[in-house]
C-alpha cells in the first residue's frame, strides 16, 4: 500500500568514512570513567583517558567497545586526548577492509 521513498540503490551505496588526519588516532573504548571521560586503547599502543565535549556528547552516545577517533593533547600526548568522532558499524568494516583499523 505504501511505497518506500528514496533510491533503491541506497543499500548498495557506501558510507563516507572519516580517516585519521594529522595527529588523530583510532582507538577502542575500554571503560567509562564518568564525567564525560573514557579509558581508550589506542592503535599506537597507549591507553589514554579521553574526554568528550558537550556538543559531541549530545549527538553520539559512546559505550565500551565502540571505535572512536581521538586527538591527543599537545601537553600530555601519551596520557590524555579528546574524542573527535565515533565510527558506525559500516564505517568500521570499511576501515578494516582498507587496513587502517588493526585492533
Amino acid at each position: 500500500m505504501y511505497k518506500k521513498r528514496g533510491n533503491s540503490d541506497a543499500d548498495e551505496q557506501q558510507e563516507r568514512v572519516r580517516f585519521p588526519r594529522g595527529k588523530e588516532i583510532i582507538g577502542v573504548v575500554e571503560e567509562m570513567l564518568g564525567g564525560s571521560r573514557f579509558r581508550i586503547n589506542c592503535q599506537d599502543g597507549n591507553v589514554r583517558i579521553c574526554r568528550v565535549s558537550g556538543k559531541f556528547k549530545r549527538n553520539a552516545w559512546i559505550r565500551p567497545g565502540d571505535v572512536v577517533l581521538i586527538e591527543p593533547w599537545e601537553v600530555q600526548e601519551d596520557e590524555r586526548g579528546d574524542v573527535v568522532w565515533k565510527y558506525r558499524f559500516g564505517q568500521i568494516n570499511t576501515l578494516r577492509d582498507r587496513g587502517i583499523l588493526k585492533i
